[in-house]
C-alpha cells in the first residue's frame, strides 16, 4: 500500500516536469517607410485558409513605432504556421491593390518569402514552431 504511493507521487511529479505544450511567437516587422497607418498582423496554421483576411488563426492591428512593429504572440501549440502582414498606410482596413491586383500598400511574409505574380502557397511562408521563438518579416 506505502509502494503505490510512493509510486503514485513520483508519477505526478514527472507529470508536473513536462515540457511546455504552447509557446510563444515573437514577430518583428521592419521595412515601413513611415509610421501612418497601422500594420496588420495574422498568422495562420492552414493551407486551407491561407492567405485569407479575416480566415487567420489569430490576428493583430497594430501601431507602428520607428518605422517598425513588434508584437507577441502567445499560447500557441506546436505546429506550422504562416505569417502575413500588410501595412494598411491609408487607414481604408484593406491591402490597397492596382489595376492587375498587385498591392499598392507594403507587405510581407513570414520566411521573407517575395511573391512575384501571385499570393504564395501556405507552404512557401510556413515555419514550425516546436519552442517559443522569434522571426522577422521585412515589408516592401
Amino acid at each position: 500500500m506505502q509502494m503505490n504511493r510512493i509510486v503514485g507521487f513520483l508519477l505526478l511529479g514527472l507529470v508536473s516536469f513536462q515540457a511546455p505544450s504552447n509557446f510563444t511567437l515573437t514577430i518583428n516587422v521592419t521595412g515601413f517607410s513611415n509610421n501612418t497607418g497601422k500594420a496588420y498582423v495574422a498568422i495562420y496554421n492552414s493551407a486551407k485558409t491561407f492567405p485569407a483576411y479575416g480566415k487567420q488563426y489569430k490576428g493583430r492591428i497594430v501601431d507602428i513605432k520607428n518605422q517598425k512593429v513588434s508584437l507577441n504572440f502567445d499560447d500557441l501549440p506546436k505546429g506550422s504556421y504562416g505569417v502575413a502582414v500588410f501595412h494598411d498606410e491609408n487607414k481604408n482596413g484593406k491591402l490597397d491593390k492596382n489595376l492587375v491586383g498587385y498591392p499598392t500598400e507594403a507587405f510581407g511574409f513570414s520566411n521573407n518569402f517575395r511573391p512575384t505574380i501571385s499570393a504564395p502557397d501556405f507552404e512557401d511562408v510556413a515555419f514550425v514552431v516546436d519552442k517559443s521563438k522569434s522571426i522577422t518579416i521585412q515589408v516592401k
